[in-house]
């Protein structure tokens, strides 16, 4: 009962999340749109001090007149977000707040300042690419190595996106979430959903010697020779006692006595 209860709690936060962060990029953009309030000046505006505000603000903001942008994060951002939450249930809020610091801090420290403003969830959905990617791929769980791989087939394209091939792509953004998610996924190999554990791998936790597996095997072969082998000599046995009592029996000397009564002497009495 607890565990079905602890799979249907994982599931309603991992499609409730996910659905609620896109509702709020699509609500600040609407209002940005409608109010042409301009709010990419709340971006990270790299080696700034106006632009540290935008580590926190600059995944909801999106180009006010680019619907391409923020529908091509939304569908990301549904699918990694509710990935990461429903397999890395323990350790996604972390995950997330550092990857969501994290590359807007190392975009801001590292990015060249042209003037321009980088916004959009893109960091933030190649950081989560970055470490389920990574994270599946060093922990030896079947499973979470599935996703890793479903991952690079859906989304291995965004690679190219790390590049500065497209003028007006925040490829540094792009950059540092990568990385920041790959260092977070390394961090966190030892957290989060680990691989059923083996009996023998329990008692040697807990120091108890393991079973010689291959001595008994042995010992009980060895006494299964031997009792074939027992039993292969008494059956020989047998066979020359009663080969032995045959011969006896054919070469031995009988003598028989056949009494006849005299019936005349007896008459004459």
């Amino acid at each position: 009962m607890d565990y079905q209860r602890k799979i249907r709690n994982a599931t309603a936060e991992a499609i409730l999340y996910p659905i609620l962060i896109v509702v709020l990029m699509w609500s600040v953009f609407i209002i940005d749109r409608y109010y042409d309030l301009d709010l990419y000046r709340y971006g990270v505006k790299p080696g700034t001090v106006e632009g540290l505000k935008g580590i926190f603000l600059m995944p909801f903001i999106h180009g006010q007149t680019d619907y391409g942008h923020i529908i091509n994060n939304s569908f990301p951002t549904l699918v990694l977000f509710a990935t990461l939450i429903y397999f890395y249930r323990e350790i996604a809020a972390y995950v997330i707040l550092f990857l969501w610091i994290g590359g807007g801090f190392l975009l801001w420290y590292f990015a060249e300042n042209t003037g321009s403003y980088h916004i959009g969830m893109s960091g933030v959905i190649y950081g989560l690419f970055g470490f389920l990617l990574v994270s599946g791929f060093i922990r030896k769980f079947l499973p979470l190595q599935a996703i890793a791989l479903f991952v690079a087939f859906v989304y291995g394209s965004l690679i190219w996106g790390v590049f500065p091939i497209k003028a007006g792509v925040s490829w540094e953004g792009h950059l540092a979430g990568i990385l920041v998610g790959g260092l977070i996924a390394i961090a966190f190999r030892k957290k989060g959903p680990t691989p059923p554990k083996y009996r023998y791998e329990i008692e040697k936790e807990m120091g108890i010697e393991p079973p010689d597996l291959e001595q008994e095997w042995l010992e009980r072969n060895r006494a299964y020779q031997e009792a074939i082998e027992k039993a292969r000599s008494a059956k020989e046995d047998d066979q020359k006692n009663e080969q032995t009592h045959t011969e006896h029996k054919n070469n031995s000397i009988s003598i028989h006595y056949d009494y006849k009564p005299n019936s005349k002497k007896d008459s004459d009495n």
